[in-house]
């Protein structure tokens, strides 16, 4: 049951620092609102300098010596005569103002003792000093005055620190070291929320700068290869160190991670938490550092998304360079660019003008409908609507830009080499077979002899074409002839008829005789018909 109350305990304590609500809290910045709030600012700066000499509760007079010193390093300083210090510091500590909830930055008490006469007994003798968590939002107000761009990096050395507090810290765990124990714990809380931290600074000014490169580029390309091989080494290193890193934390957790939060919640020396209030609040930080590096389905190590993190930064650079230097090179920036066209839409003559420009300009377009046809319409009921009607596929170009998707180039010719070859060497064979035919029937003659299988075929070839190429004039028919690059056949109207015998059968031609020359022969001594 204790166990339970722990954490309960912590967060409720964590939100409710010294029993200030938020608005508490945010009254603790009213200075910075008031009319002369520089001056606010220097006299809080003078106390801080008191401070650091452990000067805890400061007079007027000792604030106003303060002042004449930083007077004398900074002109801005406002000199103490030109101030009333006393009503300043008790604005600051909430005093001046009875009917409203003052600042409360400061904290006001009386001290009789700096009374040296009757008199200044009676006068009030007042001092100053910071509230803790007054302090606390000076020191933010100064961390926003002081910060600084150039500030702004990745730490890649201190992956081998990391690594090494880890060895350490699983030895220590294992030898009971308690004392070694709380400072690598202690140590690397602080190194990996410096990290993040850095990190989260770097990311955040790598935003600024992308905001503000139409206005200052040179600055930009100026240190642009500086920027990217420091991401790129970051990058690199965290990529070599992020394995070695989770056996590190992988060995910690073997070493016993119950025993050594124990250890540390009793090393742990601050009195006003209670020790179920320490373990749960170092279980909080080991549990954010083993966040790091070891993944828990389906969140990705921090390590691991710092990486992306780090990769779209340099994709982001990049396209940030290309951007810069096509506007140096044009000479229009996107900014000198909004600025002409708001300059267009505020001369507009009229609301339909201007709403028609803005339009053209950001390719605003009514809502584009799409619809396609099924494959098979008679599977579709033209009675079904379109929620329940089955869907069709859209093409992608279709869908996004409001265009067909384009046919494409001309798909290459298939020459089929392989196919062809044999095709052509079987063509050569029937080839030299036909001819070896003719030249038998030119030296023997087709008549009184049986023609063998090539014989017949190429005297058939050659007799479809002749019976093809028959005329009749003037009721008679006259010779035709049926010709090949070896031989010609003549077919010649005749009474008697012929007959052609062949290893299949006889082959009777009537009225025609059928006559076999050689196909140069012929055409030498061809005859007029």
């Amino acid at each position: 049951m204790a166990e339970r109350e722990g954490p309960s305990e912590t967060a409720s304590t964590s939100f409710d620092l010294d029993s200030l609500a938020v608005g508490d809290r945010l009254r603790l910045f009213n200075f910075t609102q008031r009319d002369d709030s520089t001056a606010y600012l220097w006299v809080l700066r003078a106390m801080n300098v008191l401070r650091a000499v452990h000067q805890v509760q400061v007079h007027t007079a000792d604030v106003a010596r303060a002042l004449a010193e930083l007077g004398e390093a900074h002109a801005d300083v406002p000199a103490p005569g030109d101030l009333n210090l006393r009503n300043m510091l008790d604005v600051l500590s909430g005093e001046q103002d009875r009917g409203r909830e003052g600042d409360k930055v400061l904290h006001r008490v009386e001290d009789a003792s700096r009374a040296g006469t009757l008199a200044a007994y009676r006068n009030r003798q007042s001092v100053y000093q910071f509230t803790e968590i007054g302090y606390r939002a000076y020191t933010a107000v100064e961390a926003v005055i002081g910060a600084r761009v150039e500030d702004a990096n990745l730490s890649r050395l201190v992956f081998a620190d990391i690594l090494a507090d880890l060895t350490a810290l699983a030895a220590a765990n294992r030898s009971a070291d308690r004392e070694e124990i709380y400072r690598k714990l202690s140590r690397l809380d602080a190194v990996l929320e410096d990290m993040t931290q850095r990190s989260a600074r770097f990311y955040l000014t790598l935003n600024d700068v992308a905001r503000t490169t139409d206005i200052s580029p040179e600055t930009f390309l100026r240190h642009k290869h500086t920027l990217l091989a420091h991401m790129s080494d970051f990058s690199a290193e965290l990529e070599r160190y992020t394995p070695r890193l989770l056996d590190a934390v992988r060995d910690v957790e073997d070493s016993g991670v119950e025993t050594m939060l124990d250890r540390v919640a009793d090393v742990d020396g601050r009195p006003m938490m209670s020790l179920a209030a320490r373990r749960e609040d170092w279980r909080r930080r080991w549990t954010g550092l083993r966040q790091w590096f070891v993944a828990e389905y389906p969140v990705e190590p921090k390590a691991v998304q710092l990486q992306s993190a780090t990769r779209d930064a340099i994709s982001g650079v990049i396209a940030l360079l290309r951007q810069v230097t096509e506007s140096r090179r044009t000479g229009v920036s996107r900014t000198t660019q909004l600025r002409h066209l708001a300059a267009w839409v505020a001369g507009a003559p009229d609301q339909q003008a201007a709403n028609a420009l803005m339009a053209a300009a950001f390719d605003l377009r009514s809502v584009r409908h799409l619809a396609g046809a099924h494959d098979d319409d008679d599977q579709i009921s033209s009675r079904s609507t379109w929620w329940d009607a089955p869907g069709v596929e859209i093409s992608v170009s279709l869908f996004k830009h409001g265009k067909r998707p384009a046919p494409g180039g001309p798909q290459p010719v298939r020459t089929g080499r392989g196919t062809r070859a044999p095709l052509r060497q079987k063509h050569l064979q029937s080839r030299a077979a036909e001819r070896a035919a003719a030249s038998g029937l030119l030296k023997q003659g087709a008549h009184d002899r049986i023609l063998d299988e090539a014989e017949t075929r190429a005297v058939l070839k050659l007799l479809t074409r002749a019976l093809e190429s028959r005329t009749v004039v003037a009721g008679r028919l006259h010779p035709s002839i049926g010709t090949s690059d070896v031989m010609m056949l003549r077919l010649i109207p005749d009474q008697r008829g012929s007959r052609l015998r062949t290893v299949n059968g006889t082959l009777h031609l009537p009225g025609f005789h059928l006559e076999i020359t050689s196909a140069r022969r012929s055409t030498r001594t061809r005859e007029p018909s």
